[in-house]
């Protein structure tokens, strides 16, 4: 479904409330993109000296009854809960609970990495895992349909019905290469869960969600019937039709479970900046953000994507129906752009974030004004390969 023209700019209006940033260079962008790729609802906050300078809300939450996006609705993030799930394994590390350099079998207790020629003599570690190096697979996970058959973690872990996953194994040998794992993800949730005896879901809420300040995130599913009416619903294919059941559920909790707000997650960023400057450190210690933040193959830290001087980090997500799009610099800036609709998630990072660094003068910004002109011009179509 496309929205008109008409409705989005009243929704917008209506959204946005008390924002003194009508009229600008990134409004003009995001009403365009959302236009051009026909997105029915997007939330924004932009950070800033290490604070929310900028909240605010486009479009519509659901398109059926004419919701608008609000700054308390609730989005699946996807892979972006990786690097949040990886604040909450690095403080069992620093507790002593967990280690990064040893062999996950060793803390494993429901299941085990099956062993074979590639860990014969190179152990699958967290750090391996939080920086897509440890050989396991499986990319992403496309989520169960709500009222389906959900499987238990080991059930994943496996590959075995009603799992909708292929099996989690080791298929290259573990610290040899970079290669993209939500399946790593899950293997670590199933080993915090060992090691603390608690929920996934209780265990983040309690160790990390509530000490950032993240009262409006949850990593529990099925979504709670107290936020269901918070829900944006998520819209996918080029036709933005509807998710049957409005979303879909994602067991795998670690790598893509997350739901939350753009200001919560603008808060997570935060933390992470104000920890790595020594100012504040509720979740893990400044020596053990630097870690997180340092390369360890790639383009990876634990957790995070890195790249470019001042450090930037960040991640992308992609469910079915749901993007979303964060970055944040070592100096204090950052963004977080929240989304109920799937599209060519890379290029849209890179036309949204320019307009956003050129308008609040990020460093390096602008990149070329080709770019900008670019975000403003009818796009292209083509399909795109879901990552979560």
């Amino acid at each position: 479904m496309k929205i008109s023209a008409s409705l989005l700019g009243a929704v917008f209006v209506t959204a946005l409330g008390a924002s003194s940033s009508q009229g600008d260079h990134v409004d003009d962008v995001i009403m365009a993109q959302m236009r051009e790729r026909h997105i029915p609802g997007v939330a924004l906050a932009v950070i800033q000296e290490s604070r929310v300078i900028r909240e605010q809300s486009y479009g519509l939450a659901d398109e059926e009854n004419k919701v608008p996006v609000t700054s308390s609705t609730l989005f699946q993030v996807a892979s972006v809960s990786k690097p949040v799930a990886a604040l909450g394994a690095l403080h069992l590390v620093e507790q002593g609970k967990l280690s990064l350099d040893e062999n996950v079998n060793g803390k494993l207790r429901h299941w085990k990495i099956p062993e074979n020629r590639f860990t014969k003599n190179h152990p699958v570690t967290l750090r391996l895992i939080l920086s897509h190096s440890a050989g396991l697979t499986v990319h992403g996970f496309s989520g169960y349909p709500v009222g389906a058959p959900i499987p238990s973690l080991v059930q994943i872990l496996d590959g075995r019905p009603p799992a909708n996953s292929a099996p989690i194994r080791v298929d290259q040998i573990p610290g040899s290469r970079w290669s993209y794992s939500g399946g790593g993800f899950v293997v670590m949730q199933q080993m915090m869960i060992d090691v603390t005896g608690r929920s996934f879901a209780d265990y983040m809420d309690e160790t990390v969600l509530k000490p950032l300040e993240m009262s409006s995130s949850t990593f529990r599913q099925s979504l709670p019937e107290t936020w269901e009416h918070r829900a944006a619903t998520g819209h996918t294919d080029a036709l933005r039709r509807q998710v049957d059941g409005r979303w879909r559920v994602h067991p795998e909790l670690a790598a893509a479970g997350l739901w939350t707000t753009a200001r919560d997650l603008a808060q997570f960023l935060i933390k992470v900046q104000r920890s790595l400057a020594g100012t504040s450190n509720p979740v893990i210690s400044q020596s053990m953000t630097r870690q997180m933040l340092t390369k360890q193959n790639g383009d990876s830290g634990l957790g995070f994507m890195l790249g470019g001087t001042p450090v930037r980090f960040g991640h992308n997500g992609d469910n079915v129906g749901f993007n979303a799009i964060t970055i944040a610099f070592e100096t204090g800036e950052g963004a977080v752009i929240l989304m109920n609709a799937n599209t060519d998630i890379e290029v849209l990072k890179n036309i949204l974030v320019e307009a956003i660094g050129e308008q609040y003068q990020w460093p390096g910004y602008p990149l070329s004004r080709e770019t900008s002109n670019q975000a403003l011009r009818p796009i292209a179509r083509k399909k795109v390969k879901r990552r979560t």
